[in-house]
């Protein structure tokens, strides 16, 4: 943890890079994809493709780190699946928000229950159950057993969210934010990702050592009160 110091820099200095990235450095231009895109309100496509894209990544990590589990029944593996789990939703809850946001904007409404949209609240609320197991369902081997299954057969739903628009239709902006961005334009998206990849490291370590801490912590309260009730 030396390095949670500079680390802990590093994403506060980033961030506020990424609002002047996405405020005042990227630029207007192609007026017809700003307009399919929601006008001046696609400048909300700078967070929330890249916290998308690191929703995916918590969860995918969470099912890599659940299936280790499953293998060996260590509880680093679960500890591991839990903390990227929680920093997915973190990531999940940004992209449900700012998504209303856009879409008020390019399609005049909050929310339609459209292929993505609808695909991605369900896989947000799949992972949300998995938290809600995992913190206050109890530390025993049944409830990460539990868990761990819960997270394999979850998270291959993000392949169904990924490819939603494609194969089932719908109005989401897919690749009509992405497509035909200038340089520039790229830099602020790809500059934003690379923030945001720094806080989602920095989260996921900081969630993995106070769950391998409390682990630490039970164990020791177990080994006490069994030498006191040697005595």
């Amino acid at each position: 943890m030396k390095a949670f110091p500079i680390f802990t820099g590093l994403a506060a200095l980033g961030t506020l890079l990424a609002h002047w990235l996405v405020f005042v450095y990227a630029p207007v231009k192609n007026p017809e994809l700003i307009d399919r895109a929601g006008g001046v309100a696609h400048r909300i496509m700078y967070f929330h493709v890249p916290s998308a894209w690191l929703c995916y990544l918590g969860f995918v990590i969470c099912f890599v780190c659940s299936l280790g589990y499953l293998w060996n029944r260590k509880t680093k593996w679960d500890a591991a699946a839990l903390a990227s789990a929680e920093v997915g939703l973190v990531f999940g809850a940004c992209v449900l928000l700012t998504g209303p946001l856009w879409a008020k904007a390019a399609w005049s409404v909050w929310w339609k229950w459209e292929p993505r949209l609808t695909s991605m609240f369900l896989l947000y609320l799949v992972f949300a159950a998995y938290w809600v197991l995992r913190s206050y369902g109890g530390q025993n081997a049944g409830v990460r057993l539990f868990g761990a299954v819960l997270a394999v057969f979850g998270a291959p739903n993000i392949i169904f969210v990924h490819t939603a628009v494609e194969k089932m239709g719908g109005d989401h902006p897919d690749k009509v934010a992405t497509q035909g961005l200038g340089n520039e334009q790229r830099v602020v998206l790809y500059g934003t990702l690379l923030v945001f990849i720094v806080l989602f490291m920095l989260l996921v370590r900081l969630r993995y050592r106070m769950h391998i801490d409390e682990l630490t912590v039970r164990a020791v309260r177990r080994r006490l009160v069994k030498i006191g009730g040697t005595r």
